[in-house]
């Protein structure tokens, strides 16, 4: 069904009235129908409505993955308010900064949030009421969710949301200060919608498995909007762990798509072989395709997922500011080590220092331009001057594309080493590294060394226990050039991730230069 919706709430309309007794979200036990799911959250408006939320207004959602979080996200839209999610796994200072930041009035959350809940909403002037799933007591603060619905009426109001209308904020990771709200529309949504849509020939038949926290961009997009766009199915989990937990899901409700990001490949593919044989003809079956995002996918890890579970596993490129995919490999034309070719309504270039734009397979960095990049940072206008020029995003990302129009990202600009004038790009190294059988994960930094200057230090997470220093700074040297080689390997039980399984390297660089001093 390809339909052209205008905002988020109309799309939820017209798949529910089409598809009426569809299952939409599958939630444990629960099963819920596209009909059901329209229900509960235009109940839910009339809650918000009630409690004075109006077009504009911000309603902030800290839950872990439910259907709740999707009940609550087209709740508020359907009001014209603004949906802020925050992370999950945020303790209280982080999630109250959020809240005071974005002027947030209602605050929706798991019960186990609650008391930090009660302590931002002592502290944070514009926050009115805290709604909860489920609630230990009601008053006229704390309120539970579902009384909330049981005692009001559908909404019926007619409210005029247009395309340019924000529908949510979210915030970036903060990893260079403050986390900024990135502003996305209506129109960002759905245009990233439709294009993804397009790109991987997603039906009404398709089943979606959501294990990525809900309140990610990568999550909202992928695997709320973009099923839900075509009436197909959810099935959300709480976490990836116990493994087979998901597996069983997997086989039970026949799931098709699975999106997921980079450490998750890696722990599947490293899934013991006794234990995979027992699971080959469940997971094989049914899903026809794996999608990663949010972080860059090593060549090892693709590699090994693709022979043991011979699915095609797509890797794609994307950034909360564009909604969030800018690129993806095609279906049927992929390059492995490439984020793929931008989507149909993407332009992307790479330029230089002064913006002049750069020939294929010349080192930049990737600019993006179309209707899903974002309206802006919220309140925060010199931000916005300098990350939006003539309508291109700067995406801080350093990047080339070859002569068949892929993508290839090469690390952040402010990871790039300066080696003696000479620029090193940490990731052409960090490749190098996933290729050596005895490695399991690695990372570079750049690290100002006394009498050096700054020089590349990698760090290295071992397959094999016998892997030495030596060994590896011999099979660098014989595939870079000098300077490229990194000073010292330092050898780690594990790399410091955040929730996506992005590496931190700003933890990595702290390390090293303790290391240094």
């Amino acid at each position: 069904m390809e339909f052209n919706p205008s905002n988020l709430v109309e799309m939820l309309d017209i798949v529910a009235k089409k598809y009426p007794k569809r299952i939409a979200l599958i939630f444990g036990a629960k099963k819920i129908t596209y009909q059901q799911l329209l229900e509960i959250s235009k109940k839910l408006s009339s809650s918000l409505y009630n409690l004075g939320i109006r077009k504009g207004d911000k309603v902030a959602l800290w839950l872990f993955n439910c259907p709740e979080f999707i009940y609550s996200f087209f709740a508020v839209l359907r009001l014209g308010a603004v949906v802020i999610p925050i992370n999950s796994m945020f303790k209280r200072e982080e999630a109250k900064f959020l809240i005071e930041n974005s002027k947030a009035r209602v605050l929706i959350c798991s019960i186990d949030k609650i008391e930090d809940a009660q302590n931002i909403l002592s502290r944070v002037s514009s926050l009115n009421y805290i709604i909860s799933v489920p609630c230990p007591s009601e008053n006229k603060i704390l309120l539970d969710f579902y009384h909330l619905i049981k005692n009001n009426p559908e909404f019926d109001k007619e409210i005029d949301i247009e395309e340019e209308d924000l529908a949510e904020i979210i915030y970036t990771s903060g990893t260079t200060g403050k986390p900024k709200g990135a502003c996305l529309t209506h129109k960002n949504l759905l245009s990233n919608i439709k294009d993804c849509s397009q790109a991987i020939k997603v039906s009404k038949k398709d089943c979606f498995i959501c294990i990525l926290p809900l309140f990610h961009s990568f999550a909202s997009t992928v695997c709320i909007f973009l099923p839900i766009y075509k009436g197909a199915k959810i099935v959300i989990m709480r976490a990836l762990r116990p493994f087979k937990r998901v597996l069983r899901a997997i086989f039970k409700h026949r799931v098709t798509i699975f999106a997921g990001v980079p450490s998750i490949y890696a722990i599947l593919s490293e899934v013991k072989i006794s234990f995979f044989k027992r699971w080959t003809s469940i997971i094989l079956n049914p899903v026809r395709l794996y999608i990663s995002g949010a972080a860059a996918l090593p060549y090892q890890v693709w590699e090994k997922f693709e022979r043991k579970f011979k699915r095609i596993l797509l890797q794609g490129y994307g950034l909360t500011e564009a909604s969030p995919v800018v690129s993806l490999n095609p279906l049927r034309r992929r390059k492995p080590q490439s984020v793929g070719i931008p989507l149909p309504s993407v332009r992307v270039k790479v330029v230089d220092k002064e913006g002049k734009e750069l020939k294929e397979d010349e080192i930049g960095e990737l600019l993006v331009k179309g209707p899903n990049v974002m309206k802006g940072y919220y309140n925060l206008e010199e931000e916005t001057i300098r990350v939006l020029k003539d309508g291109w995003l700067y995406t801080g990302d350093l990047a080339k594309i070859d002569k068949d129009g892929f993508i290839y990202i090469m690390g952040r600009i402010k990871e790039m080493i300066n080696v003696r004038g000479l620029n090193v790009y940490p990731k052409e190294i960090e490749d190098l590294l996933y290729k050596y059988p005895s490695i399991k994960e690695a990372a570079v930094v750049g690290v100002e060394h006394r009498y050096r200057g700054e020089v590349p230090v990698a760090f290295v997470v071992k397959e094999k226990e016998d892997l030495t220093e030596k060994e590896v700074i011999n099979y660098l040297r014989a595939n870079l050039a000098s300077y490229k080689v990194p000073l010292r390997i330092f050898f780690k039980e594990n790399l410091p991730k955040n929730l996506t399984g992005k590496i931190l390297k700003r933890e990595l660089e702290k390390e090293v230069k303790e290391l240094f001093k």
